[in-house]
């Protein structure tokens, strides 16, 4: 499987996650991500034993971007830390149902995981379990009864994006799960990492990848979005 390469130093692996590939083993047991990517740094660089590969964040399996890996403890460390303090900016690109224009939103929810359906739920403020969720969406394009945003995501809560846009009547392209109402089964989700911004953790200075949905339908209907 290739797996493209944006960024790679002795800390830090920056990479384009396919899509529908798990982030780590799952019980599926099909090829993961995190144990291609060990696999591959053992062989370029001929390590033997075990390779440290620190896995800081997550995206669905269906979505596709920018991921950033740890190469060292100390790296994951100082990773995690940015994301516990929402110092790293997470970007995604979105196609949803719905012509918003040059609409501007922030959502603020509550979400509950049912772990046994795998299925995210909108609750109440004041429920016991309920786990806050933040994300700014900003309109760039609309065409043809869809609408292209991007999001600035605040909080990293399972399938956060996809819950909070299908409760807000915006539900994404080709998402079965939280949009099977206007969506139809062998649709991919039209959900991207798209940027991400960090610190490098030994070098300190400020950082910026990026990565662009490929130049298939929906994406393809704003072609400046996408990559050859």
């Amino acid at each position: 499987m290739h797996i493209p390469i944006i960024y790679e130093d002795n800390h830090l692996l920056v990479v384009e996650k396919p899509v529908n590939v798990p982030v780590q083993e799952d019980a599926s047991g099909d090829e993961d991500l995190l144990s291609l990517l060990k696999q591959d740094l053992k062989v370029r660089y001929d390590k033997p034993g075990n390779v440290y590969l620190g896995l800081v964040h997550r995206l669905d399996r269906p979505v596709g971007g920018v991921m950033v890996f740890a190469k060292t403890s100390k790296a994951a460390s100082r990773l995690s830390d940015q994301i516990r303090r929402n110092a790293m900016e997470k970007y995604y690109l979105t196609i949803v149902h719905g012509e918003l224009g040059k609409e501007r939103g922030r959502l603020e929810n509550y979400l509950v995981k049912d772990r046994k359906k795998n299925e995210v739920y909108v609750v109440g403020k004041n429920h016991k379990h309920g786990k806050e969720a933040i994300l700014e969406f900003e309109g760039r394009e609309q065409e043809a009864g869809f609408s292209l945003l991007e999001i600035d995501l605040h909080t990293g809560r399972p399938h956060q994006i996809r819950v909070q846009l299908a409760n807000y009547g915006s539900p994404i392209f080709g998402d079965q799960k939280y949009g099977q109402e206007v969506n139809h089964p062998g649709q991919q989700i039209a959900l991207w990492s798209h940027r991400l911004v960090l610190t490098h953790p030994t070098k300190k200075e400020d950082m910026t990848f990026t990565s662009q949905p490929p130049k298939q339908y929906p994406w393809s209907i704003w072609q400046a979005y996408t990559r050859d």
